[in-house]
Order: structure tokens, then sequence, then C-alpha cells
């Protein structure tokens, strides 16, 4: 059990992630969770108002199989692999974070002043999620998919669009830790 509790080496789930990506490539099949949204959507009817959601989802079926996984393997890691001591937050971290006077967080990865109950539940965390949002929404239906499609699926596939996209997604995270995240705080 200690092997399942301990920290494991990247180069473990770097393997696996480019073993299951050769097998999606070897079937025919391209990864991304943002690409679940859009099915779940035509499950439930969309097609009949706009056409893109007018598609046969049933062949994604196995998509929305990945999101369950995802859900319940958070599940049992949290309920049943966790042994109490938390995460390991870095000194160089938890400086940053004090100049933005945000706590360090105990034991999870996110801190209670930026994504607690209460900080959800302010006027201004609400205004940050929804804009954060639609933000996010725009920004994977205008680039073709979400981070884990392109940086995973589509390098994977070679393809040049996830590479500007991921370039994207770098520079627009920079962009806001260093330049927006002080004055949203």
């Amino acid at each position: 059990m200690e092997l399942l509790y301990g920290t494991w080496h990247w180069s473990i789930s770097g393997f696996a992630i480019g073993a299951i990506m050769l097998l999606l490539i070897y079937f025919g099949k391209s990864f991304g969770m943002s690409s679940n949204l859009r099915t779940m959507c035509s499950i439930m009817g969309a097609g009949k108002y706009n056409s893109f959601f007018d598609f046969d989802w049933k062949a994604h079926r196995w998509n929305l199989i990945v999101v369950l996984g995802a859900i319940i393997g958070g599940f049992i890691a949290v309920t049943f692999l966790d042994n109490g001591t938390g995460v390991n937050v870095s000194e160089a971290t938890i400086k940053d974070l004090a100049v933005l006077q945000i706590d360090a967080p105990k034991g999870k990865l996110i801190p209670n002043e930026l994504f607690g109950l209460d900080a959800m539940m302010s006027v201004k965390g609400f205004l940050i999620l929804l804009f954060g949002g639609v933000l996010v929404g725009f920004g994977t239906r205008y680039a073709g998919g979400c981070t884990s499609g392109h940086a995973i699926s589509g390098l994977s596939n070679l393809q040049i669009p996830s590479l500007i996209a991921v370039i994207g997604f770098f520079i627009g995270g920079l962009i806001m830790v260093h330049l927006l995240l002080p004055f949203i705080i």
C-alpha cells in the first residue's frame, strides 16, 4: 500500500500517457476533455437547435467513459488513498503566495483565499469565476479544443495548430499569473 500512498516519479505517468496515446492513434481516436461537453449537449438534444451539436454522439461514448474514470479515480484517490500528509508545497511557492497576501495551502493544492467557499460566494469571487468560465469556454471553442486535447492528443499527432495552441496556453497562463492575478486578489 505504501506504493499507492507515495509520490510516483513523473516518468510513470509520462509512459502511461504515451502508451494510451499510441493506442488512441492506432484506433483512430483523439483525446480531449472539452469534446465531452459537445457530446453531452448532443445527447440532451442540442442538435435540434444548433447544427454544431447535430452529430452521431454514440461514436464518442468512449470519451465519456474517460471523464467518468477521471471522476471515479479522483474520488478513490481522495477517499481511500490519502494518508493525511497532504501536499508538499515548495518554499518558493509559499514565498510567492505570501507576497500576494495568500496563506500557504495546508494539505491542499489550492489556497482558501482564492478557491474557498467564502471566496467563491463573494460578489468579486463570483464575477471572477463567471468571467473566467466564459473566457475558458470561448477559448476552448475558438482554439478547437482544450489544453488536454491539444497538449496531449494534438502534439502526439504532430499537429502544428496544437503546437500553436499550447504555446498560446502557456503565454496566457504566464500573463495571468504574473500580470493579472496580483490585481485580481
